[in-house]
C-alpha cells in the first residue's frame, strides 16, 4: 500500500500531514511513503531526514498523486490536482464539506473515498484521531499569547514599592477545547479569567481551571448529543447580550472561540458592547474565518475601534506549524490505522464502524 502527501499552498497552510516520526510508523505498518521534495524544509525538516527513514521524495507531484493508494493532506487539493485523483483512491484531510460541497461532490462522483476528519464522532475510541481537539487546543493557547503580546499593560498583579499593578481581566467566549485552553493559559499567566458558554456542562470545567463562569439567568443547556454547541434562542441571546454588555465594561482582553459546526459563527460581541470597553482593550476572534463572533472582525487585519483592537487570523496555527503538524500527523496516522487491515494488506472501509461511517462523505 502506498501513502503520499504533497506540500500545501504555503501562503495558506504551513502544517504538514506526515512528520518523520509518523512516516516511520507508516513504514513499520507496511506502507510505502512518498512526499514531495522540500516537504518539511520550512519546518526545519530536511528531505534527508525523511529519506533515512525509507521515505521517497519526488519533485513530480502529478506522479505522487496518481500512484498513491491513500493521500493525506490538511485541506483539499487545487482544481488541477483534484483532476488527477482516480477511482478507489482514498483522500483524507480537513475538507470543510459545508463550504466545499461542490468540489467534494465531484470527488464522490468519481468514486474517490473522501474522508473529512472534522466529522469524527465524539466517542472515546475516536479521541486519538480528534483533529478538532488537538488543533483547537493549540489555537486557544496561541490566541491568548497573541492577545497578551498586543496588550500594552502587564498581565499578572504586581506589587511594587511604587504601587500595585492590578491583574488583567480576561473574558473567554465559548468554553470548548480552544476556550478551555485559553482559560488555562490566561490563568497560568496571572490574569483574572471569566468565561461564558451556552452549554451548562462547561461551568464545572471552567471553574476547575480557576475561571469564573458567567451564567445567564434561566439558561437552557444548548448542547447537541455530539457535545457541540447548538444555536441559542432569541430569549437566551438577549439575556446573554445584557450580561456581556455589563461584563465587558471591566474586561481588558476578550478571546472569542464560539463556533457552530457547519454554520456561520454566531455574532456575540456587538458594536454597542465594543463601545462599552476601555480603550487599550484587545479582542482576539478565533472564529474570524467563519464570519467572526465580533462586530468589525476582519480576517488577517487588526481593526481599531475607539481604541479597542479587534484581531482575527485565517489560520493561527501557521504560527505554531511544528507543534500543530506533530499532533495532526498523529491524529491522521491513528485514523489510517483504523482503516488498515494489516493481515490482508488492504484498506477496509467498514461502514459498521461509526468512525468510518461518519467521516466518509457519500
Amino acid at each position: 500500500m502506498k501513502i503520499a502527501s504533497i506540500l500545501e499552498n504555503q501562503k495558506i497552510e504551513k502544517r504538514v500531514a506526515i512528520t518523520p516520526e509518523i512516516a516511520k510508523k507508516y513504514i513499520s505498518l507496511g506502507f510505502e511513503v512518498t512526499i514531495s521534495e522540500n516537504y518539511g524544509s520550512h519546518l526545519g525538516i530536511s528531505d534527508e531526514e525523511y529519506n533515512e527513514l525509507g521515505v521517497s521524495t519526488s519533485n513530480d507531484e502529478k506522479d505522487i498523486i496518481m500512484n498513491a493508494d491513500i493521500i493525506v493532506q490538511l485541506g483539499l487539493l487545487n482544481d488541477n490536482k483534484n483532476s488527477l485523483l482516480k477511482e478507489n483512491q482514498i483522500f483524507i484531510g480537513v475538507l470543510n464539506p459545508y463550504e466545499n460541497k461542490e468540489i467534494i461532490d465531484n470527488l464522490v462522483k468519481k468514486n474517490i473515498n473522501t474522508f473529512s476528519l472534522e466529522l469524527l464522532p465524539r466517542i472515546t475510541r475516536a479521541q486519538s484521531m480528534d483533529i478538532l481537539s488537538s488543533q483547537a487546543n493549540l489555537a486557544g493557547y496561541k490566541a491568548v499569547v497573541e492577545s497578551f503580546a498586543n496588550f500594552e499593560k502587564a498581565i499578572p498583579m504586581m506589587m511594587t514599592a511604587a504601587g500595585t499593578i492590578p491583574a488583567a481581566k480576561v473574558l473567554v467566549v465559548g468554553a470548548g477545547v480552544a476556550g478551555l485552553q485559553a482559560i488555562a493559559t490566561a490563568k497560568r499567566m496571572g490574569a483574572i479569567v471569566f468565561a461564558t458558554d451556552v452549554r451548562m456542562a462547561s461551568k464545572e470545567q471552567v471553574e476547575s481551571l480557576g475561571g469564573k463562569f458567567l451564567t445567564v439567568e434561566g439558561a437552557e443547556n444548548l448542547e447537541t448529543e455530539g457535545g457541540y454547541a447548538k444555536e441559542a434562542s432569541d430569549d437566551f441571546k438577549n439575556k446573554q447580550e445584557e450580561l456581556l454588555s455589563e461584563t465587558l465594561k471591566k474586561i481588558d482582553i476578550v478571546v472569542c472561540t464560539a463556533l457552530i459546526p457547519g454554520k456561520k459563527a454566531p455574532l456575540i460581541i456587538k458594536e454597542n458592547m465594543i463601545n462599552n470597553m476601555k480603550a487599550g482593550s484587545i479582542i482576539y476572534d478565533l472564529a474570524a474565518i467563519q464570519g467572526g463572533n465580533t462586530a468589525h472582525t476582519k480576517v488577517d487585519e487588526v481593526i481599531d475601534k475607539n481604541g479597542v483592537k479587534i484581531m482575527g487570523e485565517s489560520n493561527i496555527l501557521n504560527k505554531l506549524p511544528t507543534s500543530a503538524s506533530n499532533l495532526y500527523a498523529k491524529n491522521v496516522f491513528n485514523f489510517v490505522s483504523n482503516l488498515y487491515d494489516k493481515k490482508n494488506n488492504k484498506i477496509n472501509i467498514n461502514l459498521d464502524d461509526e468512525i468510518i461511517k461518519k467521516t466518509l462523505i457519500k
